[in-house]
């Protein structure tokens, strides 16, 4: 029997107004490549860095949000390595002297269990130019001989970034996501970044290998790990993150199995969507690698100095997704699972707390303002609080949970939403006796369609009990 264990990086890139070592504008997405440069990120001969505040604090903001301990000093330092995508032959990153240390942050896990991963370390560094690839039979060729060519766009080149690396403690996919999904909320919470996968904001990487259970060799509480490890690097989107782990983990033990474990070793993949496997990009390579040494153009800096002051940095932070759930259950007596869907996004844990504020002059309690947004949140955002309250109070008169008559209406949104039904059915797996939930998202598509017939009136928890009966029955 073989455990997964795998360890998580993720990259994201700072929304400062200038790159990380010089003045250039960091808003390059879309605009015309190469139009954000200058000598400094182009890595011209005597061109000197210097280092944008604004993203240091921002790094710290999240290793403070993670629980990490500032670091007292910390040294940027020279990353060697020759690849298109750097004009300078080198990355200023950390290493040896990271901002943060040594944090934790609390996940979940598909059944619900909590597990507490720790953080390494979260860093300040820049990141890189875009290759832009281009097939030889494309029209805008250029060439007369159809030649692929791949263009750079430097625009990228400086921005602010900021890694942060986990301990090898997941086990699952389930977990990965979901501290993906947090770290993003974190990100968009603080301010520091819009940690958008599509555009490349947020990229995530995994260190994945598998052990042998009860092989004393391979502990991860002792910091024994398996003699390898694979690294699926730049996947941009959560459902790809999982798909490439799974796979992964797959083949590893598949290998291990058929006693082929020397074909197990340290490499980079990446992940193929449209033929769903990971595929071999290069031997990965170690720290000792990359010839790691202080940049000499840049100063030693002091995270306690004047200019960054810890204390000032703490009052200046938000209240994060969690602390703000736990407050609304503490507080208003919401349902836990209602706190976290209001605190998801910043804008609509904002509507809900000027709901509350208004509501409590026109006594609607929170509960049945919470069961509103909830169920109509996708409306809300761009509505006016005061007509959000005279929305709900008109419709909060009779709340509708006569179980014959919402029976009556689910069945008629199920007839309705054919498509939506099959999905979920497809989701339900026999697993002995038991029947595993269907897909959570669809139920919850069904529920707003209730909520929509019955114009918000109908008893939220009811109506769920009566589909589930329903649509597992």
């Amino acid at each position: 029997m073989y455990k997964p264990v795998i360890g998580l990086e993720v990259h994201v890139e700072l929304n400062t107004k200038s790159k990380m070592f010089c003045n250039c504008s960091a808003d390059y997405f879309g605009k015309k490549p190469n139009t954000h440069t200058c000598p400094v990120c182009l890595g011209l001969p005597g061109a000197l860095p210097f280092i944008n505040k604004q993203a240091i604090e921002g790094c710290l903001k999240i290793g403070l949000a993670l629980n990490c301990t500032p670091a007292e000093e910390s040294l940027f330092e020279r990353k060697n390595y020759f690849y298109p995508d750097l004009a300078k032959g080198f990355q200023t990153s950390q290493y040896r002297w990271p901002l943060s240390v040594k944090g934790w942050i609390d996940i979940e896990d598909k059944s619900g269990e909590k597990k507490r991963i720790r953080i390494n370390r979260a860093h300040q560094e820049e990141d890189t130019a875009k290759l832009m690839h281009q097939l030889g039979n494309s029209k805008t060729q250029e060439t007369s001989n159809n030649e692929n060519i791949t263009g750079i766009d430097f625009n990228r080149s400086g921005v602010p970034l900021v890694e942060i690396v986990t301990e090898p403690d997941f086990t699952d996919s389930s977990q990965i996501r979901d501290y993906a999904k947090k770290l993003q909320q974190i990100f968009r919470y603080l301010g520091v970044s819009n940690a958008d996968m599509e555009r490349g904001d947020m990229r995530l990487e995994a260190n994945v290998s598998v052990r042998e259970v009860g092989n004393e060799k391979w502990d991860v509480r002792t910091g024994k790990l398996p003699p390898y490890r694979v690294e699926l690097k730049n996947i941009n989107s959560f459902r790809f993150m999982v798909a490439a782990v799974e796979y992964e983990i797959k083949r590893q033990i598949e290998l291990l199995e058929a006693g082929r474990d020397d074909e197990l070793r340290q490499e980079t993949r990446g992940w193929d969507e449209n033929k769903k496997i990971t595929y071999v990009q290069r031997s990965k390579e170690e720290a000792h690698d990359y010839r790691y040494f202080p940049e000499p153009d840049l100063p030693e800096f002091r995270v306690q100095s004047s200019e960054f002051r810890i204390d000032d940095i703490k009052k200046g932070m938000p209240e994060l997704p969690w602390m703000k759930a736990e407050r609304f259950v503490k507080e208003l007596g919401l349902k836990i699972s209602d706190a976290k869907i209001l605190t998801e996004e910043t804008e609509l844990a904002d509507i809900f707390e000027k709901l509350v504020k208004i509501g409590r002059e026109k006594e609607i309690e929170p509960k049945v303002l919470a069961n509103y947004v909830v169920n109509q949140k996708i409306d809300l955002l761009n509505k006016d609080p005061n007509q959000i309250i005279d929305d709900i109070k008109s419709k909060s008169v009779g709340i509708i949970s006569d179980e014959e008559e919402l029976d009556k209406v689910c069945r008629e949104v199920i007839d309705e939403n054919g498509g939506l039904v099959q999905f979920y059915k497809r989701s339900l797996i026999p697993s002995g006796d038991e029947i595993k939930k269907g897909n959570p998202n669809m139920l919850n598509v069904l529920i707003g369609g209730v909520m929509r017939k019955t114009q918000g009136k109908a008893n939220a928890g009811l109506v769920r009990k009566i589909l589930e009966k329903l649509l597992n029955g």
